[in-house]
């Protein structure tokens, strides 16, 4: 969901500089903020119990993050920590709420928002379902591709590093780029500049 920065700092949100790595809200905290990139990268992840870390999503400039459960009584159940040097609008919860009583069309753009993340949820949960790595590779692909208007072939540069793609699938980073090498001679995708192509 994204709110015209207008109305998010008319409302009081403050602006919060992150660096790589740094936290922005932590699993089992109460939600009490919207938050908005204004540029950099952010992840939402939780660990297992042997410490391996799992990437739910990764969110780039212009995108929001964690509303959907300021709606709820329910903890965060994943961090979310800057990827990279990231501004982000930061607006209080209930500030948040009188922003959507205000602006009514604000509810519809949050329910398409809502449809967005659980057709996400659902297409990541059925691709990662399957055996093949590189069908869970282009279930992602597919999935970010789709909010581009230019959707011919190799048009899109993919904004996830191969790590990514792995622990956004649940397959190794090993197994990740001998997939995309693969990928690259059947023609699916072109690296150029160790970068993805889709």
């Amino acid at each position: 969901m994204i709110i015209n920065e207008e109305i998010l700092n008319a409302a009081g949100a403050g602006l919060r500089r992150y660096i790589p790595d740094e936290s922005i809200f932590y699993e089992g905290t109460v939600p009490a903020y919207y938050y908005q990139i204004i540029d950099g990268e952010v992840k939402t992840n939780s660990y297992n119990a042997d410490g391996k870390e799992f990437i739910q999503n990764v969110f780039f400039q212009g995108q929001s993050f964690g509303e959907s459960l300021l709606f709820g009584e329910k903890l965060y159940p994943m961090n979310a920590v800057a990827v990279s040097r990231c501004s982000i609008l930061r607006l209080a919860k209930a500030d948040f709420f009188n922003i959507l009583e205000k602006n009514p069309d604000l509810y519809l753009d949050f329910c398409k928002s809502l449809s967005d993340a659980l057709y996400y949820k659902y297409i990541m949960h059925q691709k990662n379902s399957l055996e093949s790595p590189e069908e869970r590779i282009i279930g992602v692909m597919d999935y970010l591709k789709s909010f581009e208007k230019k959707q011919c072939l190799f048009s899109y540069l993919v904004p996830l590093t191969r790590q990514q793609l792995a622990s956004l699938t649940g397959i190794r980073v090993e197994t990740a780029i001998k997939t995309i090498k693969r990928m690259e001679k059947e023609n699916i995708v072109k690296i150029i500049n160790r970068k993805i192509l889709y």
